[in-house]
């Protein structure tokens, strides 16, 4: 099923992929912090998706676990909803989002409190074929280098 057959397309989809082949998924309320999360975001950006789940499976901090079933969960959304090979995707976006913030109070000495903040994020991950995402870069490039060679 592509993209121009759907009746209704929900507003995630749109702001994230729009009339793109593609496909995403969403992790909320993810008790790691937004700052570690985008270590291990950064890490598989532009990545194909076997390349990604073989990196993830062995990086040592605990988000790759979530980040790992992130990955899997939206390469099997774009093969059954899209029918997209999953030997061809690569991971084009990942956001890291703060989700809320939960406040907690550990005593201390003389009667005192500190506030401890324990943290969340939200994950999105967007996958999309090698063909179309290489296909975009080259009509890019061509844009930008049309724009420097008229400006000279």
């Amino acid at each position: 099923m592509s993209a121009a057959t759907r009746d209704s397309v929900s507003a995630r989809r749109e702001r994230l992929l729009g009339d793109e082949p593609g496909a995403f998924a969403v992790a909320r309320f993810v008790r790691v912090t937004a700052q570690k999360s985008r270590r291990i975001g950064d890490l598989i950006r532009g990545e194909s998706v076997d390349n990604a789940l073989a990196t993830l499976q062995f990086a040592p901090q605990a988000v790759a676990e979530v980040f790992y079933k992130l990955v899997d969960s939206a390469a099997a959304n774009a093969e059954t909803t899209e029918g997209l090979d999953r030997s061809s995707l690569i991971i084009t976006t990942v956001h890291v989002d703060e989700g809320p913030t939960m406040k907690r109070w550990r005593p201390r000495a003389k009667g005192a409190a500190n506030r401890i903040l324990k943290r969340s994020s939200h994950l999105t991950v967007v996958v999309q074929p090698a063909d179309f995402v290489e296909g975009k870069r080259l009509a890019a490039a061509t844009k930008n280098s049309k724009k420097k060679g008229g400006a000279r």
